[in-house]
């Protein structure tokens, strides 16, 4: 545990309102503690600490000069919110942070009126703010009253599109919205793209800076006297490349950009826009993520997501393993195969580190692409490399692909494009809880046309997964892996290309026979450790594919048992669902058989660690257990401990 920093100012705040007893001098110590206290917090949590560190000076002058809850604070991806949450009331509860039955690590509305809009992934925070905007000029009731909407998106994030719709729409109703432009030139991993650089250039110019935050700023924001003077200046500086034209022709009002740590310009600045503005304005700010935390601002990823940590040296306290991470071996197979292929290539949506694609991108830089937050893009474009004669995998998280579902379908699907789907974090991922987890992609993937999908039962199953994606040519393929370590198996010096469409056989036994789809076959083989005591010995099977079915292999399942059981890390409606479909058409339950599907509840499932998801989800071993003995109507108080 980390010893508490001092802090006799943030002591005296219970909530933001308490700010505005503070002078200017006294609000920058606040910061300063502020800061202190969510290192020390995030030591002990472990969590996203670089993003938050950024925006410090930022969140203390949104409380300070703004009426929260009244005015809604929306923060993008809200992965920076925990400053914002220590401020609001929360500070007692900020070391519960993304542990079971403790505080969100992102904004969350049951949480607290002060996260009047929940997030997890990005780009969604001017077309809520919008929302607000549109909804409080319309007479909307909400219970903490309707105030400004202020929206604060990182430049990663307005890379989206669904950003630049949001800033379209904004702009054609002219409506009173604040967007505050949280430049900090990152988003998880380095921006890429046109827009990146539009905005490097707005203050790649140092002597004209001032000239032109006085000239494309917000004129008629400004008191009259000055007007004429900004006005001037604006069409001295007109043909130059200058800051704000984009965004005006959008229909906002420009103003800066401003130091985003220095709150002798963001608090009069912010009161500025605050008593004057009239129409939609967008306010660029210049942070550095990590800030002010010597080891978060000398790491690549400044800090993003840390294990717990030693506050001195910035030491991350993991807990080692014997197994390599799923996403390693994915990308070591990948690579191995690219040196093989040249047609092999790779896309992915600003997680080249989280999906291990940085690895392959040191040896093949031209192969691999990072579009940005742009998934509907990524996936179109490996489309298009797909139908240009590449070998595309498309590497997103599983939530992240959901993003981009519509281009899945039109775009790969209906054309049967050679692409290949890698979807990492798939089922539950522990503390970044429901915005994260990777709950339909069976679902969601298997009910398309020609579309191929497996998940591996362990780290081996992923390798040979993945050169059996290489190797297909029909079609669409998707292969599904979670988060985290694998289950220490012994590994191929190279993966196997499997047979399309079947699975195998893991132990042979009576009576039930359990299909496993993915990496719960752990947990299934626990439970038969558990079962063996009782004289109960489950046929074991890993089905690998959700779509084709191995039909010879469940109907043989459902021939020879008195109960077949499925088990996957998937919702409602995917695997499970699609083996009693073929039961059904193929008239087996007319023969007694009793059918169990295993699946996550419907319903969204809070941040816990996994085993702790799993457990509530009714998918670890002992629920396995039971649901056999239940199955084969064992009573459960009689079985053994």
């Amino acid at each position: 545990m980390s010893d508490s920093p001092q802090t006799p100012l943030l002591d005296r705040v219970s909530s933001p309102a308490d700010l505005k007893r503070f002078s200017d001098a006294e609000l920058e110590q606040v910061a300063h503690e502020l800061r202190d206290e969510t290192i020390a917090a995030v030591s002990e949590t472990g969590g996203h600490l670089g993003a938050g560190l950024g925006v410090i000076e930022l969140t203390v002058a949104l409380h300070a000069v703004f009426d929260t809850p009244r005015d809604k604070v929306i923060w993008d991806v809200s992965h920076q919110a925990y400053p914002h949450k220590i401020l609001t009331g929360r500070r007692d509860r900020i070391r519960t942070l993304r542990k079971k039955g403790g505080l969100s690590g992102f904004t969350k509305r049951s949480e607290s009126p002060y996260d009047p809009f929940g997030a997890g992934h990005s780009s969604t925070s001017i077309s809520a703010a919008l929302g607000f905007a549109v909804a409080r000029d319309l007479g909307g009731v909400c219970d903490t009253g309707a105030g400004d909407a202020i929206a604060v998106i990182g430049d990663g994030a307005m890379s989206a599109g669904m950003a630049y719709e949001a800033m379209n729409n904004a702009g054609h109703l002219g409506k009173r919205l604040i967007v505050i432009l949280n430049d900090n030139e990152m988003s998880i991993a380095p921006p890429t793209g046109a827009m990146s650089s539009y905005l490097s250039r707005l203050y790649a110019e140092e002597p004209f800076q001032d000239l032109k935050a006085a000239a494309k700023g917000a004129v008629s924001l400004l008191p009259p006297p000055f007007r004429e003077g900004a006005k001037r200046a604006k069409e001295m500086l007109k043909g130059m490349t200058v800051g704000g034209t984009l965004f005006e022709e959008l229909g906002f009002d420009y103003l800066g950009p401003l130091d985003g740590h220095d709150l002798h310009q963001l608090l009069p600045v912010l009161r500025m826009v605050r008593a004057r503005a009239n129409k939609p304005i967008l306010l660029h700010v210049l942070t550095k993520k990590g800030k002010g935390y010597g080891p978060a601002e000398e790491s690549a990823d400044r800090g993003h997501a840390r294990a717990k940590f030693d506050v001195a040296t910035g030491e991350q306290k993991k807990a080692p393993s014997n197994a390599p991470a799923y996403t390693k071996v994915f990308a070591k197979e990948l690579t191995r195969l690219a040196a093989e292929d040249s047609r092999i290539c790779a896309v992915t949506a600003a997680m080249p580190d989280g999906t291990g694609l940085d690895l392959m991108a040191e040896r093949y830089p031209s192969r691999v692409f990072d579009v940005g937050i742009a998934e509907q893009h990524g996936v179109t474009f490996a489309a298009g490399l797909a139908a240009g004669g590449m070998k595309p995998f498309c590497a997103m998280y599983s939530t992240f692909l959901q993003r981009g579902y519509d281009q899945v379908v039109h775009d790969v699907a209906i054309q049967r494009l050679p692409v290949r789907f890698a979807i990492d974090r798939a089922g539950l991922v522990g503390a970044d809880g429901a915005t994260h987890a990777g709950a339909y992609d069976i679902a969601f993937m298997a009910n398309l046309p020609g579309m191929v999908v497996m998940a591996a039962a362990d780290e081996a199953e992923l390798k040979h997964m993945v050169a059996t994606a290489a190797a297909h040519d029909e079609g669409p393929i998707a292969f599904r892996y979670p988060r985290g370590e694998g289950e220490g198996v012994e590994m191929p010096e190279a993966g196997e290309i499997l047979e399309i469409g079947r699975g195998r056989i893991v132990s042979e036994g009576k009576r039930v026979a359990l299909l496993s789809f993915g990496t719960r076959l752990g947990e299934v083989r626990k439970a038969c450790e558990k079962l063996s005591a009782r004289g109960i010995t489950p046929t074991v099977a890993d089905a690998r594919f959700a779509k084709p079915l191995d039909r010879d292999l469940t109907l043989r399942l459902a021939a020879e048992h008195e109960a077949l059981i499925t088990i996957e890390e998937g919702s409602v409606g995917g695997f499970g669902s699609h083996v009693a479909q073929l039961l059904s058409d193929e008239g087996v339950f007319d023969h007694g058989l009793k059918f169990r599907s295993m699946v996550l509840p419907d319903t969204f499932i809070d941040h816990a660690s996994p085993d702790d998801m799993y457990e509530s989800a009714g998918l670890d071993a002992r629920h396995i257990e039971e649901k056999v003995l239940t199955t084969l109507g064992v009573d459960l108080l009689s079985r053994k401990a």
